[in-house]
């Protein structure tokens, strides 16, 4: 779509809002910016609006600021069965979201990972092996970094990788990836999408729009995308650590392979592989795949796999105090990213679980902590914690305690936890109740933990 002289309204001013705005200006349209807090509740989020024309609208609702709108931009935080964008599309109006806008205007060769767990990861796995391949690349979308600012100065021969979430996807139209990758599916953000159905499908407008001149990877161990391959019109990859796949990327005694066109070639050993865990070895196995699809060397994939460190609050030791480790995994907002983390503690360790409700079901998570041989004790916290303890209970796990706070959990485990032990922060929820983000949650937490003595 041709932006310029257009009338967008963009609603929400968080960092996306804010981008997409200042692409929309530089690509000529007339802006204007909503959103329903004041603007001195905004503060400096806005900074970045400042000097470009547009009328800005805040402190009220956006419905009455449709009539006369050509084009309507939201948020990944509001849902488009929000009444104003039922409204909009009533009324005619293109309504779209930050990445969408941001993928229509861009410059570059998009690669794009979903998923519920994994997308983090494996994305910035993928940005130091684009980067390490001489790229000039931009990790993008739903790791924090929005798209639009990309948009600003991508360039042709660029690289963007693309983090996309279900919600994002709400208002996708024309995205068109050439390699996608759907790490995993298992139960999330029902509170939002209703059903598992829904949830599915959303994950799945990923590649929508790709050719069979694309790619399409997807994760041959997740038993949550059997049957989806078949869906999509793209060359399917798929990777696993348990088998061997007729195209893409798997272990064969010990070592990584990936194999291409019926060519075989080999990456690194999985003990090379800096970041631990069973589930980061899929993430390794994916961003190989997606790798091998765009070209990328063999020895620029290997050296990547060997020296990179992992992402912040994903299973990140924050520190050893009197022979306990403490490690934060504040990215554990959902049920199976802890049952991850949980599979990869290797010590006795306390949990600290517990948050903003999903509406998921934590019985799997209790079930493998029952199974666990490390996980020693739980603390639980947040508006979950009742849920929590319902669900352990019931499975037979009775090492129970409660705090009010991140502060007082951490006080509690330190109290629990003998030498050799961890203190593991994988709260299997979302931080809402308590926290802005995850990554407040997570710097909080490493704060209390570095401030102990």
């Amino acid at each position: 779509m041709n932006y310029e002289k257009k009338k967008v309204l963009v609603v929400g001013m968080a960092r996306s809002g804010v981008a997409a705005a200042q692409l929309l200006r530089a690509y000529g349209a007339v802006v204007t910016v909503n959103d329903s807090k004041p603007e001195k509740e905004l503060g400096d989020q806005l900074k970045a609006l400042e000097g470009l024309q547009l009328e800005r609208r805040f402190g009220c609702g956006a419905m009455e600021l449709l009539e006369g709108q050509d084009c309507l931009v939201i948020s990944p935080g509001i849902p488009d069965t929000a009444p104003f964008v039922k409204k909009a599309r009533e009324m005619g109006m293109y309504v779209i979201g930050e990445l969408e806008l941001a993928s229509q205007l861009s410059k570059g060769t998009m690669v794009s990972v979903s998923g519920t767990n994994g997308k983090t990861t494996t994305v910035s796995l993928l940005g130091e092996i684009f980067r390490n391949s001489g790229k000039t690349t931009h990790v993008v979308g739903n790791i924090g970094y929005p798209y639009s600012l990309a948009a600003l100065v991508s360039k042709e021969e660029d690289v963007i990788v693309c983090e996309v979430s279900s919600f994002q996807m709400e208002t996708a139209d024309t995205f068109h990836p050439h390699v996608a990758l759907l790490t995993n599916i298992t139960e999330d953000h029902l509170n939002r999408h209703g059903t598992m159905a829904v949830y599915t499908a959303l994950k799945m407008r990923m590649f929508e729009n790709q050719t069979e001149e694309d790619f399409a990877v997807f994760n041959a161990d997740d038993p949550g995308l059997n049957g989806l391959s078949s869906q999509v019109k793209a060359k399917v990859l798929q990777f696993s650590r348990l088998k061997e796949v007729a195209e893409g990327a798997f272990v064969r005694d010990g070592t990584v392979v990936i194999r291409m066109g019926g060519n075989e070639k080999k990456v690194c050993r999985t003990d090379e592989i800096r970041i631990p865990g069973p589930h980061n070895l899929e993430n390794a196995l994916g961003a190989v795949c997606v790798a091998a699809a765009m070209n990328v060397p063999i020895p620029v994939i290997r050296y990547s796999l060997k020296t990179f460190r992992g992402v912040e609050h994903r299973i990140e030791t924050v520190r050893e105090l009197d022979g306990v480790e403490y490690i934060n995994d504040s990215k554990g907002t959902n049920v199976d990213s802890t049952i991850k983390a949980v599979q990869t503690m290797n010590q006795p360790t306390v949990i600290i679980l517990g948050g903003y409700d999903k509406h998921t079901s934590f019985d799997p998570l209790s079930r493998e902590i029952v199974r666990s041989p490390m996980i020693c004790h739980a603390v639980l916290i947040g508006e979950t914690a009742g849920l929590i303890q319902n669900s352990l209970e019931k499975a037979g796990f009775t090492a129970i305690s409660h705090a009010d706070s991140l502060r007082e959990a951490v006080e509690l485990s330190r109290s629990l936890a003998g030498h050799g032990w961890n203190v593991l922060l994988s709260p299997a929820c979302a931080s809402f109740d308590m926290f802005r983000d995850y990554e407040e949650r997570g710097r909080v937490f490493k704060e209390i933990v570095n401030g102990l003595s």
